[in-house]
């Protein structure tokens, strides 16, 4: 596959690797893009940090009702067997490990795979946490769904962190445009990439040790 990718190709990577039956959230942005690329016989169950269980694809047309929604605010529908709950249980949820994987969008993961995506320490940004620390430190896996560079350049995947840390050393793969990475103790190791070859990837995120 040659990249970049678009972030709905991407969804489709990240919804091939989840594994059938697991319990997923998904976090507010890109990540909700997710759920449209997942087969229905795969059995995977989406949580939704505003109260559902049995989250499906995203709702459109006819299909759209106002009362259901994900945190994003986003019109969802639902599955078969879906459920509804207060906010308490939700986040019981998601602190005690019961999640398998959450996919999170970030502004930047570090090469020991600390997890920075609700502030960029900006005087004028508004800060989002959300959820983001909870399912950081309580899902099983942590996905991270990005775009490898920011729009003047910068890498997202850095040494180490510049912005305001959601979680650290949560981040086990990440996801971009260019390339996957998995996080290991060694630091990141590329998983895939999509069109770009491995020697310039390291070349243009000057990180020591990144190999295919």
């Amino acid at each position: 596959m040659t990249g970049p990718l678009t972030m709905d190709q991407l969804a489709a990577v990240i919804a091939r690797d989840i594994p059938p039956g697991s319990f997923v959230n998904l976090g507010i942005g890109h990540p909700t893009k997710v759920a449209d690329h997942l087969p229905p016989e795969a059995g995977v169950v989406l949580h939704t940090e505003n109260g559902m269980l049995g989250m499906g694809p995203s709702a459109a047309g006819a299909d759209v009702d106002p009362d259901l929604i994900n945190a994003g605010k986003i019109p969802v529908t639902e599955l078969p067997g879906a459920a509804y709950f207060d906010h308490a249980s939700s986040f019981a949820m998601m602190r005690g490990g019961h999640l398998d994987f959450c996919v999170l969008g970030a502004y930047q993961v570090s090469a020991g795979g600390d997890l920075a995506n609700w502030h960029t320490g900006a005087a004028d940004d508004i800060p989002a946490v959300g959820g983001a620390m909870d399912l950081a430190i309580g899902a099983k896996s942590v996905f991270v769904m990005m775009s490898l560079f920011t729009r003047g350049g910068a890498a997202k995947l850095v040494p180490r962190c510049t912005y305001p840390l959601t979680g650290a050393g949560c981040v086990s793969r990440v996801y971009t445009d260019l390339a996957v990475f998995d996080m290991t103790p060694e630091g990141p190791r590329i998983n895939r990439s999509f069109g770009i070859p491995a020697a310039e990837l390291a070349e243009r995120l000057a990180l020591r040790g990144l190999a295919g």
